[in-house]
């Protein structure tokens, strides 16, 4: 069967193979931690939202491979860039979905604040920096609802008839959404998108009732875990945001 390659880069090959999409492994990737996705998502599944459905789990040709059903659509990403003009409507639509998901529990996934935790004490800024994003962190109160962990338009396939499907719950945990809500208005930014960003933030706080300074004393936070990726060009931003030292 004929395989149509659908993405390439940092260790992964994504390809459609008829109805199924293989995410392929390089042998860079702990086992471990594929294992973990496949279960994650498997997780997901069974809350009833929308997403790829695991078929398999195998190796191809000495790799690892997670196999899911592929879903016909086109990104909300793609969307947005060629219909800037309905800007705001699919953002009201990103954000519902997104709303979706925190009214779900999954009590199996690991904990977000403990995954925070490890990543603020292995960032590269001062102990005393550090010291305050623990602090931080511990007064956020414990939650317990499903966390993407890369909520981004990137990651959302619209079908020919509407539907939304979430993709890539590698990062999923339980936690407190608004630590979720936090890394999507950064992810716009660090896509240079500030106005989408923006626009974004307001738009949820509105439609949740959600108080916009709940958001952004997170985002220090969730600064100085995107600082372990070493993206180049990203330092300086983040940086801004993990000096503030609180939001007014």
């Amino acid at each position: 069967m004929e395989k149509e390659i659908m993405y390439q880069n940092n260790g992964k090959t994504v390809y459609r193979e008829g109805d199924n999409l293989v995410k392929l492994f390089d042998e860079t990737y702990p086992k471990a931690n594929i294992l973990n996705e496949a279960l994650n998502t498997a997780r997901v599944e069974e809350t009833g939202l929308r997403v790829p459905r695991i078929k398999s789990v195998t190796n191809i040709d000495g790799k690892w491979a997670i196999i899911t059903d592929f879903i016909e659509g086109e990104t909300l990403e793609s969307i947005m860039e060629r219909d800037p003009a309905h800007l705001k409507d699919h953002l009201i639509r990103f954000i519902r979905l997104q709303l979706e998901i925190r009214e779900k529990k999954v009590p199996l996934l690991s904990r977000l604040r403990d995954k925070m935790h490890a990543k603020i004490s292995a960032s590269a800024y001062p102990r005393d920096i550090r010291y305050d994003l623990h602090m931080r962190l511990d007064s956020l109160g414990t939650e317990c609802q499903l966390c993407h962990g890369d909520f981004n338009p990137s990651n959302i396939i619209v079908t020919p008839t509407g539907e939304m499907y979430i993709l890539d719950w590698a990062h999923a945990t339980q936690g407190n959404p608004n630590e979720d809500i936090a890394r999507t208005y950064l992810l716009f930014c660090l896509d240079g998108k500030q106005d989408v960003a923006d626009t974004y933030l307001d738009l949820f706080c509105a439609l949740s009732g959600t108080d916009r300074r709940e958001v952004q004393r997170i985002l220090p936070i969730v600064a100085a875990t995107q600082s372990l990726k070493n993206i180049p060009g990203q330092k300086a931003l983040l940086d801004s945001w993990v000096n503030v030292v609180d939001w007014q």
